[in-house]
């Protein structure tokens, strides 16, 4: 791509566009156009709309249909933490933006670039103010519409587009005015498989860690619905000076009363006895990259809103230069479990084999000690454990306190979470379970990254 662009000072009048990137980029878009068949995606969409303006907070549901917000925009799987619905009625009032399988949805402001292609999960869903939707038409072949909008090229068109002005954002022109390019056939064909195997993958995965953890319960035998809970409850003022954490939650019975629950009926072993805790690094703001700026080498750098579906996402948000991650030696690896400890405290995630990234601040790296062999414990036991609400989710919030505004677990509190030991037939199968489905989660990035480098490199970008 050049570096420099001679352009006639009455074009640039005429465009009110002053900035380098949009007339240089214009001119490498430009070349590459001119020697291939293109069409705009609108040619392709049967609407391109923002999402629904006017619903206000409480009319969301914990029931009804998906109503997605730009947290949950995680390019291909919708991530479920913090997904709120909306109900048949508001949804039918507002169904010039219902979204179905193949459809996809784009970020308008924040990180721009970021889309998320609508997977079978759900029938529909609908979307937000914040969001664009695409309704692509039935007879195009829309897994390689998705392939392209993620390639190099259109997010170059989307960089060229971008409206400087209080924020990033994008509006619908933006969207509809993208050039897609028509690739020979058998390409086309070739990445529409890859895309539909990668779906099918993360399906499976999906399935996998609700067998394992639908297991976990069967096996742990209690009836959590039957623990004793008291909306009005009194503690001593000694319990929260013995155990040094002033949080009225820590004496919440019904947090303590699944403990005891747990306890009565296993044994087990605080997790600082079994692993060690570390958390992340933290990046000066100075060298983060954002998603569309970012170079080939640049590493991921992974923060608590980029975990989806207990992994981290393939394309967050941020990126550091090689020579950082590198400089930082953080050692982290497969086999890592991750636990969010500020803002979202208590999300759980595994490291797959080919992940590559920078783990933030806010986040813990747990790995396995030789300790834990005694126990027959595997790291993907205890990612299970600790994604479980009852053994995760209520330890977080009985330890954690509010820093400043934000909430934070300390490494030290972690430390106290007890594991619960099952007996080693239930670890070996909840484990092969977690195993098989971070496998499928693995194969499912690298189809991706397949995908994207048949497209970029056809362009030889």
């Amino acid at each position: 791509m050049l570096k420099t662009v001679a352009v006639n000072i009455a074009r640039v009048k005429e465009s009110d566009r002053f900035e380098p990137d949009f007339w240089v980029i214009g001119n490498f878009i430009d070349s590459v156009l001119k020697q291939y068949k293109h069409k705009k995606l609108t040619e392709y969409s049967r609407f391109v709309k923002k999402g629904i303006f006017d619903l206000k907070a409480e009319r969301y549901k914990t029931e009804g249909v998906p109503f997605l917000r730009i947290s949950n925009l995680k390019f291909f799987e919708l991530s479920t933490e913090g997904l709120v619905y909306i109900s048949d009625e508001d949804n039918k009032k507002n169904n010039k933006t219902i979204l179905r399988h193949g459809d996809i949805a784009f970020s308008k402001i924040g990180t721009l670039g970021k889309l998320l292609r609508i997977g079978k999960r759900f029938p529909e869903v609908n979307i937000s103010q914040n969001l664009i939707g695409v309704g692509l038409k039935a007879d195009i072949n829309k897994n390689y519409i998705f392939a392209y909008l993620l390639s190099k090229l259109s997010l170059l068109q989307i960089k060229k587009n971008k409206k400087k002005q209080l924020q990033d954002k994008l509006n619908l022109d933006d969207i509809r005015d993208i050039e897609v390019v028509e690739l020979p056939n058998n390409t086309i064909i070739k990445i529409s498989e890859l895309v539909e195997e990668a779906e099918l993958k993360a399906e499976k995965a999906l399935a996998l860690l609700n067998q394992a953890q639908n297991y976990f319960y069967q096996k742990i035998a209690i009836d959590f619905s039957k623990v004793k809970n008291e909306k009005h409850y009194s503690a001593m003022l000694s319990n929260f000076s013995s155990a040094g954490i002033w949080n009225p939650n820590y004496s919440y019975p019904l947090y303590v009363n699944t403990l005891k629950a747990i306890q009565q009926k296993w044994k087990t072993i605080e997790l600082g006895e079994i692993a060690t805790v570390k958390k992340g690094d933290e990046v000066g703001s100075d060298s983060y990259s954002i998603y569309l700026e970012r170079k080939n080498s640049d590493i991921p750098f992974i923060r608590t809103s980029d975990f989806v579906n207990y992994e981290i996402d393939q394309f967050p948000d941020y990126y550091i230069p090689v020579e950082i991650f590198e400089e930082l030696k953080q050692d982290a690896h497969f086999g890592d479990v991750l636990f969010t400890k500020d803002g979202k405290v208590g999300m759980t995630g595994m490291l797959t084999k080919n992940d590559r990234a920078i783990v933030g601040s806010g986040i813990t790296r747990l790995r396995l000690k030789t300790e834990a062999k005694k126990y027959n414990l595997t790291p993907e036991y205890l990612f299970l454990v600790l994604s479980m609400k009852e053994t995760g989710l209520y330890p977080s919030i009985r330890r954690t306190v509010i820093a400043s505004t934000l909430p934070h677990l300390r490494e030290e509190r972690l430390k106290e979470f007890e594991i619960p030991i099952l007996d080693k037939n239930s670890i070996d199968e909840i484990t092969k379970n977690v195993k098989e489905a971070f496998d499928l989660k693995d194969e499912k990035k690298l189809l991706i990254k397949e995908v994207r480098a048949i497209i970029d490199d056809f362009f030889r970008i």
